[in-house]
């Protein structure tokens, strides 16, 4: 089970053979942080990607079968700045400005619940991929068509590595499906430390 309306994090999982249900959280994200007294940014993502994970597991009533929640939260450390969604197009072309032609560090915390179908106790395993990703400088015109596009307005640092920010994304430095939303390999090491085989998890392949 996907706690993320994120379509990009389910177009990861999806090209790597898990078919996940998509409950969204609806976890308040500024309550969240305001609760965390002084946060470093992997804290900080790593909460909220808690706070996901658990909200939509509070959902589930009992005669669950054994399910898996996985939440994630991103985030882009910039210049000693931290920033998430830039939410409109002016605060999008302020972040381009500080990352053009220089590295940013994208991080993307995730958690992993484990809730047993005989009612036991949850467990759970959580932590934090932190990616370098080198920005390119678009020219004033493809930055107005960029932000035009409403692409940059509701993702973390205001750039798609998967999507139209590609083309302004000289390269990365790390694990390239956590800057798309969701890291595959630490996500399959948290689920080994609750006790999945992400093997278990995947799709018959299908037939020819």
């Amino acid at each position: 089970m996907l706690a993320s309306a994120s379509p990009a994090r389910l177009a990861v999982l999806r090209a790597a053979g898990v078919e996940p249900s998509v409950v969204v959280s609806g976890v308040d994200e500024d309550a969240v942080a305001a609760g965390l007294p002084d946060p470093t940014p992997e804290e900080l993502v790593t909460a909220l990607a808690r706070a996901k994970a658990e909200a939509v597991a509070d959902t589930l009533t009992g005669g669950h079968t054994d399910t898996v929640v996985v939440g994630c939260d991103s985030m882009l450390s910039i210049g000693g700045e931290v920033v998430g969604k830039p939410g409109t197009a002016e605060v999008a072309r302020h972040r381009w400005a500080a990352m053009a032609g220089r590295t940013g560090e994208l991080l993307t915390g995730h958690a992993v619940l484990r809730l047993p179908a005989d009612g036991g106790p949850r467990a759970v395993a959580s932590g934090t991929q932190v990616t370098t990703v080198r920005f390119g400088t678009p020219e004033p015109h493809e930055l107005d068509a960029y932000l035009a596009t409403g692409e940059p307005l509701a993702v973390a640092g205001a750039f798609t590595l998967d999507g139209r920010g590609g083309w302004f994304v000289e390269g990365v430095d790390g694990d390239p499906s956590s800057v798309i939303g969701i890291s595959l390999p630490l996500t399959r090491r948290l689920l080994a430390e609750v006790g999945v085989s992400v093997v278990h998890l995947w799709q018959p392949p299908t037939a020819p």
